[in-house]
């Protein structure tokens, strides 16, 4: 009875450490839970959610809220004259290639974590230009202040192999974010980095619009963006997966700001009739915006004449009606890359090299459910010989 009893409490010890870890990984990614939904989740009390939550509260790994949790702030501390000695002080440069539009959450996840580590940030930004990143590069590195470097660089085109090569010899620790290099890269450092999957976040997409019946599926990648890359290879890898065509993706930006972008997009819509498409993925929101303002002013129903995914989802929610999208998480990657360099500056040449890939998020609206019935652009199409009609 007694080896009963220690089995049994060594299982509640286990459940309860398996919730607390579903509930951490829940914080990482929303950045707060709720007390109600994270019962329903995990199918147990919301008794037992909130003991796991002053758990882990008294433990300083969250923040009690009315409701729910959320992660731990600078600001929630109490001074303690007690507190253990501090840890070492580093500070780290961080150099990106945009200060707006997708960026600033990334940095808002690193801003976090360097508070909770008490590391200090020197943020510079630049411009998708491989001149200006080594120019942003070498300020912090000649100034000496920094002892580890947190880089997007411009990885793109011809000098790709020489950027590398030279952020490979820098005199700190490097972890790319959002950005990969080659798998074997013959540097001094193997270099370390972070970054969304976007190959599977495009992925999600593609599945997603499968299941809502659509067999013919359109890709509209941003011209220009490194990301585009990743998105072309999930888009190749879920058509073969589902046995659906992959030949129709275009690579132009159609963003409200873009010279002719009607134009672009009219070109696109009578691509779509003609190849009997159903449904586009379009990356990023802005062009996916645009995409829904032009078919709302032709007249098109969205989603039952086309279903749309945008890929980003900064304000994929404003559209009328609001856009399924793909999230990758911004903020976490922002996070991992100060764990990553907190965990190399500590420990050392001695700590293995750390890659990590993080899954973005599907958030489903209603751009992309599944009308009563699909057509195409608003044209109903019938076997080979009959008539098509508006």
């Amino acid at each position: 009875m007694a080896s009963e009893s220690a089995r049994s409490s060594g299982n509640d010890r286990l459940f309860a450490l398996q919730r607390r870890e579903r509930l951490m990984e829940r914080l990482r990614t929303r950045g707060s839970v709720r007390v109600r939904e994270l019962a329903g989740e995990l199918a147990v009390s919301e008794l037992t959610v909130r003991r796991d939550i002053a758990a882990l509260a008294a433990k300083g790994l969250l923040t009690r809220v009315h409701g729910g949790a959320t992660l731990p702030s600078p600001l929630d501390r109490a001074p303690d004259r007690r507190r253990r000695p501090a840890a070492p002080s580093f500070t780290i440069g961080m150099v990106v290639p945009s200060l707006d539009f997708y960026w600033p959450q990334i940095v808002s996840g690193v801003r976090n974590a360097a508070a909770a580590h008490g590391v200090h940030v020197q943020l510079r930004g630049s411009s998708y230009d491989q001149a200006e990143d080594r120019r942003q590069i070498v300020r912090l590195t000649e100034s000496g202040q920094v002892q580890g470097l947190l880089l997007a660089p411009n990885l793109e085109g011809p000098g790709m192999d020489e950027m590398i090569d030279w952020i490979g010899r820098l005199p700190v620790p490097v972890v790319l974010v959002e950005r990969q290099p080659p798998h074997w890269t013959p540097t001094p450092q193997q270099l370390e980095w972070v970054r969304s999957d976007h190959a599977l976040g495009v992925e999600t997409a593609v599945r997603h619009l499968h299941a809502q019946g659509h067999s013919r599926v359109g890709l509209v990648l941003s011209k220009g963006s490194p990301t585009s890359a990743h998105l072309a290879t999930g888009w190749r890898r879920a058509c073969a997966a589902l046995g659906l065509p992959d030949g129709f993706v275009v690579r132009e930006s159609v963003a409200l700001e873009v010279p002719g972008h009607r134009r672009i997009i009219a070109g696109i819509l009578d691509s779509c009739r003609s190849s009997r498409i159903t449904a586009l993925i379009v990356h990023s929101d802005p062009d996916a915006l645009s995409v829904v303002q032009y078919l709302t002013e032709q007249g098109v129903r969205i989603p039952d004449d086309m279903a749309l995914v945008s890929y980003d989802d900064e304000v994929a929610h404003l559209a009328d009606p609001a856009i399924t999208a793909v999230r990758p998480p911004k903020s976490l990657v922002g996070r991992t890359a100060v764990e990553m360099m907190v965990a190399r500056l500590v420990e050392g040449p001695r700590r293995p090299v750390q890659r990590s890939l993080l899954l973005p998020e599907l958030r489903i609206r209603s751009s992309s459910l599944a009308p009563g019935r699909h057509g195409t652009c608003g044209i109903e199409y019938r076997p080979p010989g009959g008539p098509a009609s508006r």
